[in-house]
């Protein structure tokens, strides 16, 4: 979800270098400047001893670069009246029914997400419904997947998680985006299998790639979809 470039010569030009945070690492050996293809956010990862002028004029060779890359940033969608969000990877008109006795928060139904209440509520209680639903689907996926293998999480649970799709600690907690709700179910079903196989395989040898393959409807699919349109997931909300 983020894009690097790495140092090498170019020509200098204008950036507004306020744009472009610099975060030092000791053990970094170069120069890296990267862009988050969700947010247009930019940093410099920079050895300790680099100066300031340095990294101004790194940045500056890459001006260009950077600016194609921000260009790249679909545009946001807030989750109000009118907008189409995908909800299991089709779209969707979020419609608002205004304020009606008996009728449900959201209602998902016939290719729309018809969210009651008061119009300014709207994103609150669809962003709400969506995170419950990922919730959900993503935790009876992961149960089913783990019995699959003899194992039990500690726990699953959803978060908006900026650089992965899930993950799984050393205590077996499973975490995942919500926003995969959004995206299709084979790349739902594609990183809960990923997360269920650390369960047994804390590792990314050929022995994890064989059981997440195993139990994955279809892991090629899943990765190729997230890797041409996982990016577009974050524009929502």
């Amino acid at each position: 979800m983020t894009t690097p470039y790495s140092c090498h010569r170019g020509d200098e030009a204008d950036v507004d270098l306020s744009s472009v945070t610099v975060r030092r690492h000791p053990t970094a050996r170069r120069l890296t400047l990267r862009v988050d293809q969700a947010t247009g956010d930019a940093w410099v990862s920079a050895p300790p001893q680099v100066s300031e002028r340095d990294i101004a004029s790194f940045v500056r060779r890459y001006a260009h670069w950077l600016a194609d890359r921000r260009a790249r940033v679909p545009d946001r969608v807030p989750l109000a009246d009118g907008a189409v969000v995908p909800l299991l990877g089709q779209p969707h008109l979020v419609r608002h029914v205004g304020t009606q006795a008996g009728r449900p928060p959201v209602e998902w139904a016939k290719g729309e997400l018809r969210v009651a209440g008061a119009v300014e509520f709207v994103g609150r209680r669809l962003t709400d419904f969506l995170k419950a639903e990922a919730r959900r689907r993503l935790s009876d996926l992961s149960m089913e997947k783990a019995a699959r293998i003899a194992r039990v999480p500690a726990r699953v649970s959803v978060r908006d998680t900026r650089t992965r799709w899930g993950s799984c600690s050393h205590t077996g907690r499973l975490t995942f985006c919500w926003r995969l709700v959004l995206a299709p179910e084979v790349v739902q079903d594609y990183v809960v299998a990923h997360e269920v196989a650390h369960l047994a395989e804390m590792h990314h040898g050929p022995a994890f790639w064989r059981l997440c393959e195993a139990l994955a409807d279809d892991m090629a699919t899943g990765q190729a979809w997230l890797k041409l349109h996982g990016a577009s997931l974050r524009r929502y909300g």
